[in-house]
Parts: C-alpha cells; structure tokens; sequence
C-alpha cells in the first residue's frame, strides 16, 4: 500500500489497508455485508470457475465484501499480493494441505506444531494416501534428510505451539524450494508484526486470526497469505469447494482488532518481557521459554528472525505432579490471569500441558524427537499468553499461585 508513491508504515497499514469512506453513505468505518446473494447489472456464471478478478460478488461463499476488506488487510501487513480468509485455523491449516497434496503425495510437519494440525496430519492425511513424516523443524540436517522426490510441502511453525521452540524460516525454505517443494508456515504465535515470513520464503502464511490478528477473544478465523496465484487456487479448492468460509460479521471484527495490531503487539512485548523476567527468577519455575531472554536456546535466531518477540511464554515448574498442583490453585485462585486455552487476546491466559498426554494424543514422538521436546517442555509446562494488563498485576497474581 502507498500514499502518493511512498510506502506507508505498518501502524497506517494496520488501519487504512483493504478499507476507506463509504462511497455512498461517507462512513468512514466499515460496513458490515452480511447478505449472502447479490444483484448483478449483467449475466454472469454460474460456476465459481468463471470467477475472476473482475468479477462482481455474487455469492457470499465465493466472496464477500466484508471478508475480501480484511483478507487486502492482512496481505498488506504480511507483504503479499493476496490472502484468503477461512472459518478458523484450522480451516487455514486444511486449506494448505488440502489443495497442494494429493494422493501419492509426501509432506514434512514440524513434529511440534498446533494440536489439531499435529492430528490432522498425523491420522487424516494417511487416510488420503498421503504420507507424512514430522521433522523437528530446528535440526536443518533432519529436514534436508526427509525430503524426498514426492515431497510437495513442508509444514512449519515458529516459534512452535506450545514450546516456544524456533524454525530457521529462510534455511527451512531454501531446502524445501531447492527439491520443488511449498512451504507453509503456522505464523500464528509471531503475527505479521513480529515475523515477515513471506520475506523469508514461506509460500503460505497461515494464521489462526481468532489470536493476536483479531486480539480480542471475541471471533474466530483463520487466514493464509501468499501470491495471487496460489491464493486463487486455494479460493476455488478450499473456500468454494470445502465450504470453511469466514462469516462477514467476524471478518468486521476481526479487522477491527486488526487495526490495532501494532500497537497491541508492542504492549504484549513490553509486558511478557517484564513477566518473563519474573518467572526467570521465581524459585518455584524451573525453566522459563521467551525467544526475548537471553536464555532461550535460540535467541540468536529470534534477534535475526523477529522484529517483536510476541506475548507468549512457556515455564515448567518441576514434575507433572507439581504442575498438576498449581494448575489446580490456578483454577481457583487467580483473580486476573484466566486459565483458559487459546491465546494472543488482550486478557492474560494461562494453561497447564502436561507432556505425558500430549505424547499419547496429538504428538506421539520418540526417541530423539521426544528428547528434543522434553529439553524444552520436561514434565510439563504453562504456557501463558500475556495480555495488555499491568505487568505488576499479572505478577502479583502469578506470585500467589506459585507460592
């Protein structure tokens, strides 16, 4: 987007991409279309196929003013040509996999990722006759090592839900582009603010917008970001054919928490940092995870790779038995902090995951993949999304908890 020829920054972007003044009305905040047919001034096809980029709305599944206006905006703040949106990430997510494998096919997923990612690749795609193998996305060596001559796509996250742990975007793209291979990227925890993947080499940037896009808690959606001709082919296959679109009312709400991405993305930075600092030298936490401590075992790549270093965190408190205990004072004693999952909303969250059960369920590893999880995870860990509260307020209540 630009002004007169000169690129604008990224606080205006976040406000003013994808919408203006009413032409009719002179609104200046956008309209809510929630009609789901539209009156055409000539024929036209009936067929999603005869859709173009001059086309007219039609019908609300193909396209819709409201959603187009936040997908412009989202493209804007990643830096690409085109974004389509969905229902919810994980609509984002099968969206992704399910347009660019088939059959045959072979994709490489980060071994961490999102729950629902990690099992629909883990039992759905196999039931397609897709083959999967799930590669920790930090050992470069591994990903190279697991490409192979039907590789299409390569699945990443960073930094990875829940251990904090991060990709080498630009390595990870360089080796999937040499063998002809996609990559997507689950940049959901970062936010356009804090990483530029598609700068990086990422063809698909995905994102669960139900968290810090539209930051509030209140709409769920997902998106993904890219060039014009992959997202046009992600439209017909995913949007009109599958059917996960996104409501016109929480694109409305989503872009409005949208505008205030920037501004919100500083806060939660400024706050984890101060709270991160805290659990780091708390006597009850035993590892604390923020890609902005020194600590983190890739801070190096989080200074190379990340403009903000977001509002989320991970701590471990000893064993499972430990973690069960707070988790269970969290659950009646804290007076801001929510203990409820999902992230990147203005309220602080809080959750307890412990590691034996997500072994069982959504991420089944082994041997040194297991390894590499428990250097960050142990037993377990809260992972918190610190929101735009009072950093004394949010410690003091985490204070109390831990004792």
């Amino acid at each position: 987007m630009v002004i007169k020829n000169a690129p604008i920054g990224t606080r205006t972007t976040a406000i003013h991409a994808g919408d203006g003044p009413d032409p009719v009305t002179g609104a200046s905040a956008p309209n809510i279309v929630m009609s789901s047919t539209y009156v055409v001034d000539e024929p036209a096809g009936f067929s999603a196929h005869d859709l173009n980029d001059d086309s007219p709305f039609l019908y609300s599944r193909w396209a819709n003013p409201s959603v187009a206006s936040l997908e412009k905006k989202i493209a804007a703040l990643e830096g690409t040509e085109a974004c389509l949106c969905t229902a919810s990430g994980m609509a984002a997510a099968a969206a992704i996999f399910l347009t660019t494998l088939s059959a045959g096919d072979h994709a490489i997923v980060s071994d961490v990722s999102y729950a629902g990612v990690a099992e629909l690749a883990r039992d759905t795609l196999p039931r397609f006759g897709i083959e999967v193998s799930t590669v920790d996305m930090s050992d470069l060596d591994a990903v190279a090592d697991a490409i192979q001559p039907n590789t299409k796509l390569v699945h990443t996250e960073t930094p990875v839900n829940p251990i904090m742990r991060l990709t080498d975007l630009k390595a990870v793209c360089d080796i999937a582009h040499q063998a002809g291979a996609k990559v997507s990227c689950d940049a959901t925890f970062a936010s356009p603010i804090a990483t530029q993947s598609a700068k990086l080499g990422v063809d698909y940037v995905m994102h669960s917008v139900t968290k810090y896009i539209g930051g509030h808690g209140d709409a769920v959606g997902g998106a993904v970001a890219g060039s014009a001709e992959d997202i046009r082919a992600l439209n017909l296959e995913a949007a009109i054919h599958h059917g996960g679109v996104m409501s016109p009312f929480n694109a409305w709400l989503i872009a409005r928490g949208a505008a205030t991405l920037p501004l919100r993305m500083k806060a939660h930075e400024e706050t984890a940092t101060v709270v991160s600092e805290f659990l780091e030298a708390h006597p009850k936490v035993t590892k604390i995870l923020y890609p902005g401590l020194k600590s983190h075992p890739q801070h190096d790549l989080a200074k190379q790779q990340m403009q903000n270093f977001s509002g989320m965190l991970a701590f471990q408190v000893g064993s499972e038995v430990d973690g069960d205990a707070i988790a269970a004072r969290m659950t009646k004693e804290l007076e801001i902090i929510h203990y409820a999952v999902s992230l990147g909303h203005h309220r602080t969250l809080v959750f307890w995951m412990p590691t034996e059960g997500l072994m069982e369920t959504s991420f089944r590893l082994e041997g040194k993949q297991l390894e590499s999880y428990r250097d960050y995870a142990g037993d377990g860990i809260f992972r918190l999304s610190v929101g735009l509260e009072d950093p004394e307020d949010l410690i003091r209540d985490l204070d109390r908890v831990l004792g």
